[in-house]
């Protein structure tokens, strides 16, 4: 499976690459016959810093932000990119201001949740949501709902990775998009065309990685 792995580098800052694993994967709602491996953007800090001066640019002359909520492990990348928006210039509308970082928590019931400490970084604030990968949409459909109930006020949706779908009501700014992974497929998990071919699972995806089967 890692033997047929390639990278796609973005076009803007080459320098910058995704790593793409053929094969057929699961996530809890969702197939795909492509595994993308963010790891490097998120953990190498001299591709994160690079990444976070990417993901800024649509925000930086034309949004207020004072919270970004950070999930899927992107604190590192949230960080850098809060450091941009607030870089000193004419045309930097955060500029001198103070950004907080913010990450919500799954409670007993699975439901998105902040700390009590972390809600007035949330309430009545300007927020950009920051997620490493969107597929479906649910889990950020789920953190938009529960930035809704805290009282945030959504400015920006912000990924590493994100397929087309019509979920989400907001733009989505994404460093890369299932049109620059070619083949990229992503299926319904009852209606996956590699399940009805025969082909067996590879490996189980998480927000934290990939677990073979078998």
């Amino acid at each position: 499976m890692e033997t047929k792995a390639f990278t796609v580098p973005l076009e803007k800052n080459p320098a910058i690459t995704i790593k793409v694993i053929p094969g057929h994967f699961t996530t809890s709602n969702a197939h795909s016959n492509n595994y993308l491996d963010v790891s490097e953007l998120m953990y190498n800090v001299k591709v994160a810093r690079d990444v976070a001066v990417q993901l800024a640019r649509p925000y930086l002359s034309s949004t207020l932000v004072d919270t970004i909520v950070c999930m899927e492990r992107t604190e590192v990348i949230g960080a850098y990119i809060a450091q941009e928006l607030l870089q000193y210039g004419v045309s930097v509308i955060n500029s001198g201001a103070e950004i907080h970082l913010a990450k919500p928590l799954n409670n007993t019931n699975g439901n998105l949740i902040f700390q009590d400490n972390m809600i007035e970084w949330i309430k009545n604030r300007n927020i950009i949501l920051l997620v490493a990968s969107i597929s479906s949409g649910r889990t950020v459909a789920a953190a938009v709902e529960c930035i809704g109930y805290y009282g945030g006020r959504l400015s920006g949706i912000s990924a590493l990775f994100s397929t087309h779908h019509d979920k989400l009501n907001q733009e989505v700014h994404a460093l890369f998009t299932s049109d620059d992974i070619p083949g990229y497929k992503l299926f319904n998990t009852a209606e996956c065309e590699l399940c009805k071919a025969g082909r067996k699972l590879d490996a189980i995806i998480s927000s934290d990685g990939y677990t073979k089967i078998g």
